[in-house]
């Protein structure tokens, strides 16, 4: 059974392009409500432990220094089928390969600086949520 309750951050290089606004347009456009939402800047601790499950990568240290150089939109989406719809509106890791009109090809600028992040499945959206959201300031 697939969970209506989906995580996502809009990434420093969106946010500092000024594209926050189109891309939760699109996110509301394409049938996702917003239950939880902040502007925040992780320290490069607090990056480090949300990206943990990619310690010991050889991305890891790139992801968090990038992650912690700016303000990130975290947001909890809800929508019936939220993780796998979601995955499919913001495309492919690297812009070059995702489909025309999804949130990457439109914004991303690389596949490290790829606009956003989204939860890749039902239990990671929860654990992800519960990083950045505490049960009241959720409207779920």
């Amino acid at each position: 059974m697939t969970g209506n309750q989906t995580f996502t951050m809009i990434k420093p290089d969106a946010v500092s392009k000024n594209h926050t606004g189109a891309i939760l347009k699109m996110f509301t456009d394409n049938g996702f409500t917003i239950a939880a939402m902040k502007l925040v800047r992780l320290t490069r601790e607090q990056a480090c432990a949300f990206y943990d499950v990619h310690r010991g990568k050889p991305f890891y240290d790139g992801l968090t220094e990038f992650m912690s150089s700016g303000p990130v939109v975290a947001a909890c989406l809800l929508k019936d089928n939220a993780v796998a719809d979601f995955r499919q509106l913001i495309g492919a890791t690297d812009p070059a390969e995702a489909a025309d009109g999804t949130v990457r090809k439109l914004f991303a600028e690389s596949k490290s600086r790829n606009a956003v992040h989204g939860s890749d499945s039902d239990e990671n959206a929860a654990i992800e949520s519960d990083f950045f959201f505490s049960k009241i300031e959720r409207v779920l």
